[in-house]
């Protein structure tokens, strides 16, 4: 596929950057958003505004959703001037949200049907890996459509990996986000431990970040937090979302998952204390409150 025009399906804080990049890369892009203050923005780049998901997938080879939740892709996809009735054979369809394995299946049925190709591929890396072009994107789907649409992908994201036919791609964000939702959760019991027991925070997290539990949430995140910083890079409902459909599929497979179940009431914690717009970090808001007390620094 020689420089396709892409379209791109929500551009906030994820998809907005991902966008420039693919311009940046040489791409035409148009683009579509509810909110449409992104979307003039990126017109004045150069990108094309498109009044509906319909008009993207009129203009568009390669057509990009990056949406909150699975609710939204499917209005994206079978609403009022959605993509799916717009699709057309060889066009290619990449789902970079992050939603459940199973409609994503279904989806790419009826895509299939269309004779287009559908991709599903989450991202991971937060709005800082957006911005960097440097995301982690795991992919479900054929692996030649992939290999069609690589390079639109290496110019938002570092790591690539085709983990599987259609779903696995979803299975596989599944999976980072037990790890990601479960470790911020350890490291939010550590520090509070750490501060009780009046131990220096900074020095703490300088101790455990150069041996084995050296993990991405001490080092990008955990400074910010016993700083009481809790600008969202990832925003906390979507982490509960994440774990959600980390449950169900544990329940879908069989899977026994303690861990999981915990961070996963931590987070709904979140929603009920109205931290949902926090970054996921800011777990550690829900035991702070538990013991009446902060884990931070001046």
């Amino acid at each position: 596929m020689t420089s396709p025009t892409v379209g791109f399906v929500g551009t906030g804080i994820m998809g907005k950057p991902m966008a420039e990049n693919v311009m940046s890369a040489g791409f035409d892009v148009i683009a579509h958003n509810r909110s449409r203050e992104s979307v003039e923005q990126l017109a004045t780049q150069g990108a094309t505004a498109a009044a509906s998901p319909a008009e993207v997938a009129n203009n568009a080879e390669v057509i990009i959703t990056v949406l909150p939740d699975t609710a939204a892709v499917e209005s994206v996809l079978y609403g009022d001037n959605g993509l799916i009735d717009e699709l057309e054979s060889g066009q290619v369809y990449i789902d970079m949200s992050t939603i459940a394995p199973g409609p994503t299946e279904s989806f790419a049925e009826d895509i299939d049907n269309k004779g287009a190709h559908m991709l599903d591929a989450p991202i991971s890396g937060g709005e800082g890996g957006a911005i960097d072009a440097t995301l982690s994107i795991m992919v479900g789907g054929d692996p030649a459509v992939l290999d069609e649409v690589y390079d639109i992908l290496s110019a938002m994201g570092k790591t690539i990996t085709h983990t599987g036919g259609h779903g696995a791609g979803q299975v596989t964000k599944a999976c980072n986000q037990i790890v990601v939702g479960c470790t911020h959760q350890a490291v939010s019991e550590a520090l509070l431990l750490a501060h009780r027991a009046g131990a220096d925070l900074e020095q703490v997290l300088s101790a455990i970040s150069g041996g084995a539990a050296s993990c991405w949430s001490l080092r990008e995140r955990a400074p910010d937090v016993i700083r009481g910083d809790f600008e969202p890079g990832f925003f906390s409902s979507y982490q509960y979302k994440d774990l959600r459909i980390a449950m169900e599929a544990g329940q879908k497979y069989g899977v026994p998952m303690p861990e999981t179940q915990v961070a996963h009431e931590m987070y709904k914690s979140m929603e009920q204390m109205g931290h949902g717009t926090d970054d996921h970090s800011a777990v550690i808001q829900v035991i702070e409150s538990m013991a009446d007390d902060e884990a931070r620094i001046e």
